[in-house]
């Protein structure tokens, strides 16, 4: 498949240095990217990789743009990874349509789930009693959607999704563990797409909440009761603990983990692999991570950190008696 440059900015805008009739055969990273290939530059750092390219084509920022056209063809565009996210988005639509049927053979529909006629069940997917699933959503294969959970539309739920499990609720009982019932569901909204093996429990009493626009990636635990805010994203394998609730906008890193029942603020972004052990209630960037260390240092490093609480009752004891000193030194007027 090709697509003319001329064809790319029709539809997209941008401004274009080069030939308007070059044909593009592909899209890839700069640093490999061939001739017929369209490849962008979305930040100044990546200069010297720009000089080397042989793309025949990049988007690229009007800061770039100098570099970019002594190179060669360039699209310039204010955002180049916005634009270049643009150009996989036509480049699917111009690709042949998958055959099919919208509903796999195999798939597995309670007769009381309701789904939208345009949306599209993989193979040996489940859907149970009560579940909805929104118009244009498809749900690729072995998604399982638990009973009255509902997916809203537009929305992109991939392979081994499970959607609506029991969340993980259970009252001691004399060395035992009681089982509570989890009697809420979960509600997803519009545009959301959650990635592969990502599970989302159902609320205990209400329902778990994921809004509009979020972003979820692959191998994703959300418990039960969580509220996520409108477009959030969150990277791979992060967890969420129960009741937990996250403002829109914000983004979460890999393996970052959030307890239960704190809130974070909308504008929130947490660096990956960080733990969130407490409420944040202003916008902002946050980082929780204690440093890699060769393990011998890293030990030291860790003994002497537990030791902190002690040093700073002695720090303050000291603080005391010199400000008693001092006090003492001044005498009467």
């Amino acid at each position: 498949m090709t697509l003319r440059l001329g064809s790319i900015v029709e539809a997209l805008g941008g401004e274009l240095h080069g030939d308007a009739d070059l044909l593009i055969d592909g899209l890839a990273p700069l640093e490999n990217a061939q001739p017929g290939q369209l490849s962008f530059v979305s930040q100044s750092k990546f200069l010297k990789q720009l000089a080397a390219c042989r793309a025949s084509c990049v988007i690229v920022s009007p800061q770039v743009a100098p570099q970019a056209r002594a190179r060669g063809a360039c699209i310039v565009t204010d955002q180049p990874y916005l634009y270049y996210a643009r150009v996989t988005q036509l480049w699917k639509k111009s690709l042949p349509a998958v055959a099919g049927p919208l509903i796999h053979p195999s798939a597995v529909i309670d007769p009381q789930a309701r789904i939208h006629p345009s949306a599209r069940i993989g193979a040996l997917c489940v859907v149970e009693a009560g579940a909805k699933v929104g118009a244009n959503t498809e749900l690729k294969s072995r998604v399982t959607l638990g009973e009255r959970c509902v997916v809203g539309e537009r929305c992109v739920i991939h392979p081994g999704v499970v959607i609506g499990a029991d969340g993980f609720g259970f009252a001691p009982n004399a060395g035992t563990w009681e089982k509570i019932e989890q009697l809420g569901a979960v509600r997803i909204g519009n545009d959301v797409e959650i990635g592969a093996n990502t599970c989302i429990d159902r609320g205990a009493l209400q329902d778990t909440v994921i809004e509009d626009g979020v972003k979820l990636d692959n191998l994703i635990q959300i418990a039960h009761n969580v509220h996520i805010g409108r477009h959030t994203a969150m990277a791979g394998c992060a967890g969420v603990a129960g009741s937990a609730v996250i403002g829109a906008h914000c983004t979460v890193g890999g393996s970052a983990n959030v307890l239960g029942h704190l809130t974070l603020a909308e504008g929130v972004n947490i660096s990956a692999g960080s733990m969130v052990m407490r409420s944040i209630s202003k916008p902002g960037h946050y980082t929780g991570i204690f440093p890699i260390d060769d393990n011998a240092s890293w030990e030291k490093n860790a003994a002497a950190l537990k030791q902190l609480a002690r040093l700073r009752e002695r720090l303050r004891a000291l603080e005391n008696q010199l400000a008693s000193l001092q006090n003492s030194n001044q005498g009467p007027l």
